[in-house]
C-alpha cells in the first residue's frame, strides 16, 4: 500500500493553540473532526493513521518544537519507509496575504525554522509544502518583531475565517495525495484562498 506523511507544524502546549505559527497544527485537527480519527502520542510527535483511495496516510503533529520538527519527520519518514515525495509539510508563511495558499514541491525555508530544520535533517529542500499566509504586512505596519508576531494569537475574526474556509485546505491536501503534486498545484495554485 502506498504511504503518504502529512505534516502539521506548530508547537505543542495549550499555550501555543491559537497562534499563527500553529496554523499546520489546526488544520490537521480539522481534518481529524471531519474523518472522525484521533492522535495518539507516540515517539516525537502524535500521529494518526488514516486509510483513504486505498492509500496509508501518516498524519503528525511533531512534539519537538518548531525548531526542531525536522527530527520527527525524518523518524516518521524511515520508520514508515515512506518516499520523500509522498511527505507534504503544512506551515504558515510570514510572506503570503492573510488566507493565501500556496503549494511548492522545493524552496527555501523564507526564515521559518520549522522548515529549515526539514531541509538540515531531510539534506534537501526539494519536499512538498502547503504554506498558509498568515500576512507579514500586519506584523509590518504594527512595527512588531517577526517572533512576537507569529507567536501571538489570531483575533476571533480571524479564527472563524480560519474554521470557515478548513475545508478548503483539505481539498489541496487530498488532491495532492490523490492527484500528486504538478496537477494540484496546477488545480490550485492559480486561486484566491477565499475562492477555492
Amino acid at each position: 500500500m502506498l504511504k503518504f506523511l502529512v505534516v502539521g507544524l506548530g508547537n505543542p502546549g495549550i499555550s501555543y493553540e491559537k497562534t499563527r505559527h500553529n496554523i499546520g497544527f489546526m488544520i490537521l485537527d480539522q481534518i481529524s473532526k471531519t474523518f472522525f480519527f484521533s492522535f495518539q502520542k507516540k515517539k516525537l510527535g502524535y500521529i494518526s493513521k488514516f486509510n483513504y483511495d486505498k492509500k496509508l496516510i501518516f498524519f503528525l503533529k511533531p512534539s519537538t518544537y518548531m525548531n526542531f520538527s525536522g527530527q520527527s519527520v525524518k523518524y516518521w519518514m524511515i520508520r514508515e519507509k515512506i518516499l520523500l515525495e509522498n511527505i507534504l509539510i503544512i506551515s504558515d508563511d510570514i510572506y503570503l496575504q492573510f488566507g493565501m495558499i500556496r503549494l511548492k514541491g522545493r524552496g527555501g525555508s523564507g526564515g521559518h525554522n520549522g522548515l529549515k530544520n526539514i531541509e538540515k535533517e531531510l539534506n534537501t529542500s526539494k519536499y512538498a509544502r502547503l504554506r498558509f499566509g498568515i500576512g507579514f504586512h500586519d506584523c509590518l505596519l504594527k512595527k512588531r518583531k517577526k517572533e512576537f508576531y507569529v507567536l501571538g494569537e489570531w483575533n476571533k475574526q480571524n479564527m472563524l475565517f480560519l474554521l470557515s474556509k478548513s475545508n478548503k485546505s483539505i481539498k489541496i491536501i487530498f488532491s495532492f495525495i490523490t492527484n500528486g503534486l504538478q496537477k494540484t498545484m496546477n488545480l490550485y495554485n492559480k486561486k484566491n484562498f477565499s475562492t477555492l
